[in-house]
């Protein structure tokens, strides 16, 4: 099957001029995936940007207010990307727990793909999110962002898969606890794996890295989701320690 060629709907309160409508917009996405890969969001700015597109840091101002601004809108992009791919994926599936498998396929392999947008590498955008996602939103802006509404891409993607988790089991008690957590175990075992292999019982050098993932994704899943049938475990009665 050929791939959909298609543009995301990003929140227009990250970008001054749409950059998906230009050449030069598209360049600037492009670059600053590629740049931010190689240096790192700290090392990153529009000076570099501006000389790896061999334009001036005025050009990109008219984009984007600012670096943070930038890199959220990556992040954006990403989050609309899975869902995207988890609905094309999803799209004639009825049985819950095959859907809820395909999605955390979608989550954890960014090699298959149904999706084409030909100025993003999807695969170095995926290595950004694990290496510095979390910054878009572990820092002093988050507040002001939220009610912006910069993070509805990523509360939507979870959403999708805290409905999936409720049509496997409707009694289930933390659906989106759960949803944002199997993200971000993706994310931060990966991560781990490459640069703290004591936190994690994946290892990078493993050819089946991207499978065994998956694996420890259901597992943690869907014995979570079935486990209890929905109903809180009860563990046996202790007495209370005073804490000192």
């Amino acid at each position: 099957m050929n791939p959909f060629i298609i543009n995301l709907k990003i929140n227009e309160g990250l970008f001054l001029r749409d950059p998906q409508t230009t050449k030069l917009g598209k360049r600037i996405i492009e670059n600053s995936v590629l740049l931010i890969d190689d240096l790192g969001l700290e090392q990153f700015n529009f000076k570099k940007l501006a000389k790896q597109i061999e334009s001036t840091e005025a050009s990109i101002y008219r984009y984007f207010e600012n670096k943070h601004n930038l890199f959220v809108y990556l992040l954006n992009w990403y989050w609309e990307w899975l869902i995207v791919r988890i609905d094309l994926n999803t799209m004639n599936i009825t049985d819950p727990k095959r859907r809820m498998k395909i999605i955390l396929d979608v989550i954890v392999d960014t090699a298959k793909r149904n999706t084409e947008i030909e100025f993003v590498d999807e695969e170095v955008l995926h290595k950004i999110v694990v290496t510095e996602g979390a910054k878009g939103y572990h820092n002093k802006l988050v507040d002001e962002d939220n009610k912006e509404g910069f993070f509805l891409s990523y509360k939507t993607l979870c959403g999708k898969i805290a409905d999936c988790i409720l049509a496997v089991n409707p009694l289930f008690p933390y659906p989106n606890t759960l949803a944002s957590t199997l993200i971000e175990t993706a994310n931060n075992n990966i991560y781990f794996a490459k640069h703290l292999p004591r936190l994690t019982d994946l290892n990078e050098d493993d050819d089946d890295l991207v499978e065994n993932l998956k694996e420890m994704l259901e597992f943690f899943a869907f014995n979570l989701i079935l486990s209890s049938k929905g109903k809180m475990a009860t563990l046996p009665q202790e007495k209370k320690l005073r804490v000192q």
